[in-house]
């Protein structure tokens, strides 16, 4: 899934006839301020980052003048909130607040569901997890028939169910009714995993704002959005790197099964980092416990699941080996449709280049599945000349990750002893 930042939330909801407060992003200190006079109001400054609870982070602030919104930029733009940097913010009029609500989409991918689900609730401000837990006489869910879509039936189904006749004004209810069926029509139109607004608020004069929003969109759909500009299409809260930028290529000239990869932070530095290289979810998870039990650094996490192409797993093994790892595993335990000699061409290729400047490498594979025997004959008359540290397992070893990560320790301790002991000759 792909975020997006809130003010373009707000153009979506605005486009699709949802209120939103008056604003205007700003990059620079100077131009915060030129909004803030131009509003004649007090204001309130949102970093733009893809991140919850901003506002406890330092990352919301007020102000009642201009020389005051110059003040709280100075202190945002260019700063961090949750380690994330802050290029923009989103300068918009404060609001008299007298209720909160939340309204959202999500999709739910359960085989009982499989579909869009619409939540409203008569709380707003905080997480919806923590008020359906807490309070869930307050939430109210309803499934979505795609092909029917939402109109005025589903969405008064849907409050139907918190508000009593009399609770709200028919003005308010009518109000809250359009914005429901509004939300989810931007929901569909821009191919959105998630489209939530928390808070929906009522003001003191009984209007209705979406005072804060956040959309996710299929990755699947990004082409379709070229006015977001999103570099990688995968659901992070911090930019990409270049090189995640570089290796999303991957998977965006190539659908054929999967080519994931990303970094577990921005920047690598020390030592005892692993390139971490998995087929599908479980297994592999269970293989990188091991190893962080082990003291080892996991520097990124890549998947090469869905049966691909031999080229499209070795630009991915390449992509991992642009890291400054001390080693390589490959946690692939894949029995379902997968023949795994596409990967084993691939492991060939791209561990005979890596070879040629790294004397003496740790590299553990674990591989099994489908063309098992076949991709491990590949593999080892690829690599009988290679001067690796290399050994390939199979699928007696699925279950045992102590096992492998135990070879996995055994064989960066000595590639690090060799390789840091010429560093300091």
């Amino acid at each position: 899934m792909a975020r997006i930042y809130e003010f373009q939330g707000k153009d979506i909801l605005k486009k699709a006839g949802v209120p939103v407060p008056k604003g205007e992003c700003a990059a620079t200190v100077s131009e915060a301020k030129r909004i803030a006079e131009t509003m004649g109001k007090p204001v309130v400054i949102k970093a733009q980052v893809w991140a919850t609870g901003r506002f406890k982070a330092g990352g919301i602030k007020f102000a009642s003048t201009p020389d005051e919104t110059e003040k709280a930029c100075l202190e945002l733009i260019g700063g961090t909130i949750k380690d994330l940097p802050v290029t923009k913010v989103l300068i918009e009029e404060q609001l008299n607040i007298s209720r909160e609500f939340y309204v959202g989409i999500i999709v739910n991918n359960s085989y009982k569901v499989k579909g869009p689900v619409l939540i409203f609730s008569t709380v707003g401000g905080t997480g919806i997890e923590e008020i359906a837990a807490t309070q869930p006489e307050k939430v109210a869910t309803l499934n979505v028939d795609y092909l029917a879509g939402v109109g005025p039936a589903e969405a008064n189904q849907l409050l139907s169910t918190l508000f009593r006749d009399g609770d709200l004004s028919p003005e308010l209810l009518s109000g809250l009714k359009e914005i429901v069926c509004n939300l989810y029509r931007a929901f569909k139109e821009y191919d959105a995993r998630a489209a939530e607004i928390n808070p929906l608020v009522l003001t003191q004069d009984q209007k209705i704002y979406a005072a804060d929003c956040r959309f996710t969109l299929d990755d699947n759909s990004v082409f379709r959005h070229p006015e977001f500009q999103i570099k990688v299409p995968r659901d992070m809260e911090r930019p990409p790197t270049k090189l995640e930028e570089i290796a999303w290529t991957i998977e965006e000239d190539d659908y054929r099964g999967t080519g994931y990869f990303t970094q577990m932070l921005p920047e690598i530095e020390g030592r005892g980092w692993l390139g971490f290289h998995g087929i599908g979810g479980g297994g592999a998870m269970l293989g990188a416990s091991a190893f962080i039990a082990r003291g080892f650094k996991i520097a990124n996490y890549a998947d090469t699941s869905g049966d691909p192409t031999a080229s499209k797993v070795y630009l991915v093994i390449k992509s991992i080996f642009s890291q400054p790892i001390d080693g390589y595993v490959l946690m692939g335990a894949c029995l379902a449709n997968q023949e795994q000699w596409h990967h084993a061409h691939a492991i060939v290729k791209a561990l005979r280049e890596e070879a040629k400047n790294r004397q003496g490498f740790p590299v553990v594979i674990l591989l099994a599945g489908n063309k098992e025997q076949e991709a491990h004959e590949i593999i080892r008359k690829g690599l009988e000349d290679v001067p690796l540290r290399w050994e390939l397992y199979g699928r007696d070893y699925i279950y045992d990750t102590n096992f492998i990560a135990d070879r996995v320790e055994a064989l960066v301790k000595q590639y690090q002893e060799e390789k840091y002991a010429q560093i300091k000759e």
